[in-house]
C-alpha cells in the first residue's frame, strides 16, 4: 500500500486550503457543513461536543443553558418524591380563621408577629385571581399583610415580621450535609408589595452556637410578584439536633427598627446577633397606611438547584398541619364560634364524681408535644366553658360550667375534663390543640 504524505489539501479551483493536517494525526478543517439531525452509530471521541448555541456535552456532563446536568449528580439530591422541607408553603392551609389584627396565626405554620404599631395591621389568607406569578406555578392561596395606620415616627423597637419555624429533626435527616460548604439547601418564595423597595430576612439556626444567614428580596416593582431564590451552602458552625423542637427559623422582615439593624453581610453564614440581624431597614411600606405585602410559594429543598414547587393535596397538607395545631371544630368554623353544636365532643360526667367527664379523647393526628388545649363551650363559644346538656336528650344546654382543668393530657389526646360545678348530667365542649414551636 501505497502513502500520501502532504500538510495541505485545496480544491484546484479554491484560494485557501480546505483541510490542514498536523503530525500528530489531528486535521482542521476550514469549512464544516452544518446539519439538523444526526444519528451516530458508533463512538465520537471528543473533549467537548456542541449542540447549537445552548447545549454542550462534556466528559463531566450537560450545560444546557447555563444549568448543570450530570449522569452522576443532578441537583446534588434526589429529583423525585418528597423534597419541601417546609409545610403549608402554598398558603392554602388555616384552620383558626381566614383573617385577623392579632400577631399571631392565621394561615398555618407562618406566623405574622409585630411590636410598637400604632395600629395593628391585619394578616389574611386571600385567594390568587391573577394569571401571572404564582398563580401560573399552581398557587391559588397567599399570605397578606395589610399594614395599619402608623402616624408616629418608626420607633427603634418598632417590626413587622412574618416567620415559619422547621423541626431540628427534619433538617437533621434530610440528607443535607450541613456542616459541609458544598452541599446546599435552596430556598424560593413568591412575594409582592404594594410599594417598591427592598425587603430583608433571615435563615437561622438554633440547636448549638445559633447561625445566621441574612438574605434579601431585592428591589421589588410595586404590585408585581417576584420569586426569590437563595443557594444556602453549608457551614463547619451549623448544628441540628435530633428532636423535635425548633431547629430552623425563616423570617421575612416586613419592617424592623434600627435596634435589630446594622451592618450584615447578604447571603452567607455568621453568628447570630440579636442585635444585628438585617441591614437598616428602609421605611417606606412601614409608614405607607394601607401598604400590603404578600407571599406564597415557599419551598425549602436540599440541593444546589431550585425545583418546581411541591405541590401536596389539600388533604395531606392539613394533616402535615395538624400536628401543630388542630381542633374539634369543623374546617372552617373559627374557635369560639356560637351555637356550633356539630363536631363536640359529648360525654356523660361520672357518677360518683359529678364535676368530672371521662373523654378519652384522641386527637386526629398525634402531636409534636404535648399542647395547649383550651375548652370552649359549644353554645355561648366562650373559652374555658364546657355545656352542660342536662338529660342528654337535646342539643340545648342548660348551663354554661367554668371548667376547673383538663386532665391527662398528652400528644396522643385528652383523658377528662373538670369543671367546678358538680353536676350528673351529659355534658360537651369543642377544644383547640396547640404544639406550635
Amino acid at each position: 500500500m501505497s502513502t500520501l504524505k502532504v500538510n495541505k489539501i485545496r480544491d484546484n479551483s479554491g484560494s485557501t486550503d480546505a483541510i490542514v493536517l498536523d503530525p500528530s494525526g489531528g486535521a482542521v478543517l476550514a469549512g464544516v457543513t452544518t446539519i439538523s439531525t444526526a444519528r451516530v452509530t458508533t463512538g465520537i471521541t471528543s473533549t467537548s461536543l456542541q449542540v447549537g448555541a445552548a447545549v454542550t456535552i462534556t466528559e463531566s456532563g450537560i450545560e444546557a443553558s447555563g444549568i448543570g446536568i450530570t449522569c452522576a449528580n443532578i441537583n446534588g439530591t434526589q429529583i423525585g418524591g418528597r423534597r419541601n422541607l417546609i409545610i403549608n408553603g402554598a398558603m392554602q392551609i388555616a384552620q383558626r380563621g381566614t383573617s385577623s389584627t392579632s400577631s399571631g396565626y392565621v394561615v398555618d405554620r407562618f406566623r405574622p408577629h409585630w411590636n410598637g404599631v400604632d395600629e395593628s395591621p391585619t394578616q389574611a389568607q386571600v385567594t390568587l385571581t391573577s394569571a401571572v406569578g404564582p398563580y401560573l406555578e399552581g398557587h391559588r392561596k397567599s399570605l397578606r399583610i395589610t399594614n395599619g395606620n402608623q402616624t408616629t415616627s418608626p420607633a427603634v423597637d418598632d417590626y413587622v415580621i412574618i416567620e415559619t419555624k422547621i423541626e431540628a429533626q427534619d433538617i437533621a435527616s434530610s440528607g443535607w450535609n450541613y456542616t459541609s460548604t458544598s452541599s446546599f439547601i435552596t430556598l424560593s418564595f413568591w412575594v409582592k408589595s404594594s410599594v417598591a423597595q427592598n425587603f430583608y430576612g433571615l435563615v437561622r439556626s438554633i440547636d448549638g452556637t445559633s447561625q445566621a444567614f441574612p438574605i434579601e428580596t431585592g428591589s421589588l416593582t410595586a404590585d408585581t410578584w417576584k420569586k426569590v431564590i437563595y443557594k444556602i451552602p453549608g457551614n463547619s458552625n451549623l448544628t441540628f439536633d435530633n428532636n423535635g423542637n425548633h431547629g430552623l427559623n425563616i423570617r421575612l422582615s416586613v419592617f424592623r427598627g434600627t435596634d435589630a439593624t446594622g451592618s450584615v453581610t447578604l447571603g452567607q453564614w455568621g453568628a447570630y446577633n440579636s442585635s444585628v440581624q438585617y441591614p437598616d431597614n428602609t421605611t417606606t411600606w412601614y409608614t405607607t397606611n394601607d401598604a400590603t405585602f404578600e407571599m406564597t410559594g415557599v419551598q425549602l429543598e436540599v440541593g444546589s438547584q431550585v425545583t418546581p414547587f411541591e405541590h401536596r393535596s389539600f388533604a395531606e397538607e392539613l394533616n402535615l398541619c395538624k400536628r401543630y395545631y388542630q381542633k374539634s371544630y369543623a374546617y372552617g368554623t373559627a374557635p369560639g364560634t356560637t351555637s356550633s353544636i356539630l363536631g363536640c365532643v359529648y360525654n356523660r360526667y361520672n357518677g360518683s364524681v359529678t364535676n368530672r367527664m371521662d373523654l378519652n379523647t384522641r386527637f386526629e393526628v398525634e402531636m409534636r408535644t404535648i399542647p395547649s388545649v383550651i375548652a370552649y363551650s359549644p353554645s355561648a363559644g366562650t373559652a374555658d366553658r364546657v355545656d352542660d346538656n342536662g338529660n342528654g336528650t337535646g342539643d340545648t344546654a342548660s348551663a354554661v360550667n367554668t371548667v376547673s382543668s383538663l386532665a391527662k393530657i398528652s400528644t396522643r389526646g385528652i383523658g377528662g375534663l373538670v369543671s367546678n360545678t358538680a353536676f350528673d348530667n351529659v355534658g360537651s365542649y369543642h377544644y383547640t390543640a396547640d404544639a406550635e414551636m
